[in-house]
């Protein structure tokens, strides 16, 4: 049968409806993984009914809701285990939701193949879930290293924060700022899978974002910040997981809709790596901040969300570059 456009229309309609309950559900289970996340819970905050709200995540997502929530926090347990050495394995189960340490030993060795122990002293899996051997990291990380010099730091007379300045093989100078950024609210269109590399990917999601926008008065430039926002680490989830949200800041009270979502971007302290790069050099300007300059700065990474800050149009651009701000959340070594 061919649907007609009216139909098309509805039917498109219809599945980003459910793409934002479950979007909703997601943000939700990102911002309390250290609480009880009942289905009834869960099933209200989607408004579906609890009977048929599991086969909907599942069809939606490609996980049941028990194995998604247990990927998230066994993720963010990974990652805390490597960036917070002086935090006990206990600690940080029960900081990921987990109900005693040896429900956590059990699922993590079941999920990484080895123990939270051997992972901290690894510093990761031998065989991360992107393909990169420990070695073949470790040899990039040395790399990364040899590929900038901190040629000064100093101390801004303005806002008192510290600020490196770093001189790159190429001669280019970057400047990291450690600093304290707001909150945001921002409005997303979400993507769960590869995209390292993909402009177009992204190009897509933004062109969607700002065809939303636009029409109801919400591009208020310069004012209006344009973030990509990173919800898990490429080094532990799975490629076909990654989930990646392209934002723009809304006011608190603006009303989303369809695939249209809404959540808020935590504020605090933050590295800043200001950037002007080619599409095809995010990857190493990540590698530098996260395996450059992070291990020399004094600072170790917060589990807060990762994110970029876009100040320009790259088709505008005389070179094709993006100007960027890199931001990771950080805390005191």
């Amino acid at each position: 049968m061919t649907l007609t456009p009216g139909k098309k229309d509805k039917q498109r309609y219809l599945r980003q409806a459910y793409a934002s309950r479950i979007n909703r559900v997601i943000d939700y289970i990102e911002a309390n993984i250290d609480v009880d996340l009942s289905l009834e819970t869960l099933s209200g905050i989607a408004n579906f009914s609890k009977f048929h709200f599991h086969r909907i995540f599942r069809a939606m997502v490609g996980e049941t809701l028990n194995q998604f929530i247990q990927r998230i926090r066994l993720e963010k347990a990974a990652a805390q285990l490597i960036f917070n050495p002086k935090k006990s394995i206990t600690e940080i189960a029960f900081d990921c939701g987990f109900s005693g340490s040896a429900t956590f030993a059990r699922a993590f060795k079941d999920t990484f193949h080895m123990s939270a122990s051997e992972w901290r002293s690894e510093g990761q899996s031998p065989e991360s879930k992107n393909g990169k051997t420990k070695r073949k990291n470790r040899q990039s990380l040395g790399k990364n290293r040899k590929d900038f010099d901190i040629s000064s730091y100093y101390i801004d007379d303005q806002t008192l924060n510290l600020i490196w300045r770093i001189k790159m093989k190429d001669k280019q100078h970057i400047k990291v700022e450690v600093k304290e950024m707001p909150e945001f609210h921002v409005a997303y269109v979400r993507h769960i899978g590869p995209y390292k590399g993909d402009s177009r990917l992204f190009e897509d999601l933004f062109e969607k974002l700002m065809r939303w926008a636009g029409p109801r008065g919400l591009l208020r430039f310069p004012e209006t910040k344009v973030l990509s926002v990173y919800h898990d680490d490429p080094k532990i989830t799975e490629e076909d997981k990654l989930r990646t949200s392209a934002c723009i800041t809304v006011p608190q009270d603006a009303a989303v809709e369809g695939e249209i979502g809404k959540m808020i971007v935590s504020g605090g302290a933050f590295a800043v790596a200001s950037f002007e790069i080619r599409a095809d050099e995010y990857e190493d300007a990540w590698n530098l901040l996260m395996g450059g300059w992070m291990p020399e700065s004094g600072y170790q990474p917060d589990d807060r969300l990762c994110y970029e800050i876009m100040y320009n149009n790259p088709k505008e651009h005389p070179e094709g570059k993006h100007v960027v701000d890199i931001c990771v959340p950080v805390k005191p070594l």
